[in-house]
């Protein structure tokens, strides 16, 4: 099959056809030409484009064609001259026989716009035939009775020339009894007679032997002889008479050969030989004796060939009954051919245009001609196509017919029609021609690619390698060839932020989607861009589709934790009363991780611990609480290691080092509450009553306690050069804390809690002594006892 390339300058010249046949126009004009038989072929008949009127090179540019009637193609048209020409040598006996004038139809089909041109070609005839006689030797017997000037009618001779070119004359050889006259039948053929001059005596000659010429019109003329047996008969005096003179006869043209035409009878009242009867054709041209037999005893005449109507549909037969004595009478038959319906209808094809654009309008497909050479019903036509399809059948001129597209047609519907031309006659039995003929409709680029989603979601993991292929979009389109080739192209971008150039690229001809580079899910999760998708045709048609690129968290972030901070100066501390309770809240360790989804679901554990089982992490939250109560027993310094850990494949972690200090001896206020669920809260509102009463009680005598013990340091130090401390009773700073008795500090030592802010349980952060120097008496008697609490608190 050719390319679609390869097809683009015939499609256009189709078109411009389709459009101009839209003028249709039928003409008028006949013209007519005369050309003598047995030219050779390529003969020159005349110049077309000069006998129509039209410019030099017009018939070329309209594409003129010559049409003939038949299947044979007697002319040929010469495009660039516009010449006539014979395309074959023209026997006129051979194409008209008898028929004078010959004239062969043709049409002249002039397209651009399309205009048909009746012609006929009048075929002259030339003398290349002889007279012929269909024997050698006429018997003619005469009784010597006859009286001079008896007519005696001769035999005729063939000549398959027409006109001047057959018989026109007859003479025979001299003698001293007869003389020859050439006469016509009503129908100009010449026959001759023989005409008895003298009396004849057979006793003094019994026969005669003549020469028979017969001369035609031809110049030079040609002839034909014959011999003339004359026998002199005695005395016959009753001449045959038939019993009618005119036969008529009508014999169907299917009849078999040997079948009986008619019987023709004549009688003669003389006895023995002079009443023995003889039938013959008497003077019949040639088809008569090809066609017909007689039995010169019986008179029946049968068929000696198949008849055809359509070549000859009458004969007229001159029968004549000759006795033993010479004499002889006549009578006329007259065959009637009957036309049978044995020809079934004939179609011609005169121009055929099998591929067609999808979207012309009434188009024409085909012209062709239809004939039966049957008469009346028999070769009356009807002409018709199937049913539900997109073509109509109009009649033009003289049988001719143009198959034409009702109107454009849709190639994505239907690429091909096959369509039967069915052509039926109206006799008895019906014959019908159906003649095949397949249109296809070439494509034109009506339909625009057609992506097979609106819209494209394709995923694609962080971290991922460099023009991994991430996707594929796809769209296809209903029309063929170079109207169907689709490349694909990224749209311009919508958003100028986005540099889409260096994120992804396409594969122009099948539209795999490529990422040029690393993509990071937390700096971008998630961007979009359009696609086209753009077909070969002229003009080109296009479509667009989105895509949406979402980027797939990988686990490629460790947990990052935000308390406590690793990279303080100093470890953080967290100081546990030993009064705490089981579950009491030491701290909570909090942590994010950077990624998303079960990569940022953490989980917390206790790597190590200094006295396992001591302390526990709730493994969802970070909380460090006691695991159970606490005991004097238990070493005032521990040290845990907390373990991270996200829910990623594989998992990543961190590690945060707590340290945790229990002292004692602080009251009860200043300790944190451990958190107690919110159900057992609200549960156990007694509880919470009886421990504010215990809170308000316990911060009323340490507030007591302090000031005594203020008071009672500023008056012993009153004496003493650095100054006398005057602070007014009940001024004392409420955050320093003077810790005496029966406990591990000495009375003599204060110390500055610091209360962590930002906590939500008011942790106590730093513990460090505020007067260190504030020594009074007995200052040395307390140098042990101040060592023990710097190694008690871990603060040397």
């Amino acid at each position: 099959m050719e390319s679609p390339l390869s097809k683009a300058p015939q499609k256009r010249q189709v078109t411009i056809f389709i459009f101009l046949f839209l003028l249709w126009e039928v003409g008028s004009v006949t013209v007519k030409y005369s050309i003598l038989e047995e030219r050779d072929s390529g003969s020159f008949v005349s110049n077309l484009e000069n006998d129509l009127g039209l410019g030099i090179g017009e018939l070329a540019k309209r594409r003129a064609q010559i049409l003939s009637q038949g299947n044979r193609q007697h002319l040929e048209l010469e495009q660039k001259s516009g010449n006539l020409l014979l395309k074959e040598k023209l026997d006129r006996e051979e194409l008209c026989g008898d028929t004078d004038p010959c004239i062969l139809h043709f049409q002249v089909l002039v397209k651009n716009p399309v205009q048909f041109i009746q012609g006929e070609l009048h075929l002259q005839d030339v003398n290349d035939h002889a007279p012929e006689f269909l024997g050698k030797e006429i018997l003619l017997k005469i009784a010597e009775s006859s009286q001079p000037g008896t007519l005696f009618p001769l035999e005729i001779a063939q000549d398959l020339d027409v006109g001047n070119n057959t018989v026109q004359n007859y003479i025979i050889s001299s003698n001293s009894h007869f003389h020859l006259l050439t006469r016509s039948h009503s129908d100009g053929r010449k026959y001759p007679e023989l005409v008895l001059e003298k009396a004849l005596d057979r006793e003094e000659q019994p026969e005669f032997r003549l020469t028979l010429t017969a001369l035609d019109g031809g110049s030079p003329p040609r002839t034909g002889t014959c011999q003339v047996l004359i026998l002199v008969l005695d005395i016959n005096d009753n001449a045959p008479e038939f019993a009618q003179g005119l036969y008529q006869v009508q014999v169907p043209e299917n009849s078999p050969v040997g079948s009986l035409v008619i019987i023709v009878t004549a009688r003669d009242l003389d006895a023995g030989i002079y009443g023995e009867l003889t039938y013959s054709f008497f003077q019949s041209p040639n088809q008569v004796i090809q066609a017909f037999e007689i039995n010169k005893d019986s008179g029946e005449i049968r068929l000696k060939k198949l008849l055809d109507f359509e070549e000859i549909d009458s004969y007229h037969i001159e029968i004549e009954a000759s006795d033993g004595g010479g004499l002889s009478g006549k009578c006329t038959v007259d065959i009637e051919v009957m036309d049978v319906n044995d020809n079934a209808p004939e179609l011609a094809m005169s121009l055929l245009i099998n591929d067609i654009p999808e979207n012309s309008p009434e188009t024409v497909v085909a012209i062709f001609r239809i004939s039966d050479p049957d008469s009346k019903d028999n070769g009356k036509m009807m002409c018709s196509i199937q049913d539900h399809l997109p073509f109509i059948l109009k009649p033009t001129v003289e049988n001719f017919y143009t198959l034409v597209t009702e109107g454009a047609l849709d190639r994505e519907t239907r690429a091909q029609y096959n369509i039967v031309i069915t052509v039926t006659d109206f006799g008895t039995p019906r014959l019908k021609t159906e003649h095949n003929i397949t249109v296809l409709i070439s494509d034109v680029n009506d339909n625009a690619p057609a992506f097979s989603q609106t819209s494209y979601t394709l995923l694609v993991h962080e971290n991922n390698q460099l023009a991994l292929h991430i996707g594929s979009i796809s769209a296809t389109d209903r029309d063929s060839g170079t109207n169907a080739q689709i490349t694909y192209s990224l749209l311009p971008k919508q958003d100028p932020h986005l540099p889409l150039a260096s994120l992804v690229s396409i594969n122009a001809d099948n539209g795999q989607l490529f990422a040029l580079r690393a993509l990071d899910f937390e700096a971008l999760q998630a961007f979009e861009f359009r696609v086209g998708a753009t077909d070969q045709g002229s003009p080109a048609l296009s479509s667009q589709a989105l895509v949406r690129v979402v980027v797939l968290d990988e686990n490629d972030n460790p947990p990052f934790l935000l308390y406590p901070m690793q990279n303080a100066s100093a470890p953080c501390t967290e100081l546990v009363p030993r009064a705490a309770e089981q579950g009491y809240l030491v701290t909570k360790v909090v942590a994010v991780d950077r990624d998303s989804g079960q990569n940022a679901w953490l989980s917390y554990q206790l790597l190590k611990a200094t006295e396992p089982g001591l302390f526990g992490v709730w493994a969802h939250n970070g909380e460090v609480r006691t695991a159970r109560l606490l005991s004097e027993r238990d070493a005032a310094r521990h040290r845990l290691v907390v373990l991270v850990k996200d829910n990623g494949e594989p998992p990543l972690s961190a590690s945060v080092t707590l340290h945790v200090l229990l002292v004692d001896g602080f009251s009860q206020p200043y300790l944190p509450l451990p958190e107690v669920a919110p159900e057992r809260a609200q549960g156990d509102s007694l509880t919470v009553y009886l421990v504010i009463a215990l809170a308000s009680v316990s911060s009323l005598f340490l507030f007591s306690v302090l000031v005594f013990v203020a008071v009672k340091l500023c008056r012993r130090r009153r004496a003493e050069p650095l100054g006398v401390c005057s602070v007014p009773e009940g001024q004392l700073s409420g955050h320093l804390v003077d810790v005496s008795g029966t406990g591990t500090l000495s009375q003599n030592y204060r110390y500055e809690v610091y209360l962590a802010g930002s906590s939500e349980t008011s942790e106590f952060q730093v513990l460090k002594p505020m007067l260190p120097n504030l020594l009074g008496e007995g200052a040395d008697k307390n140098t042990e006892e101040n060592r023990n609490l710097r190694n008690h608190f871990g603060l040397n």
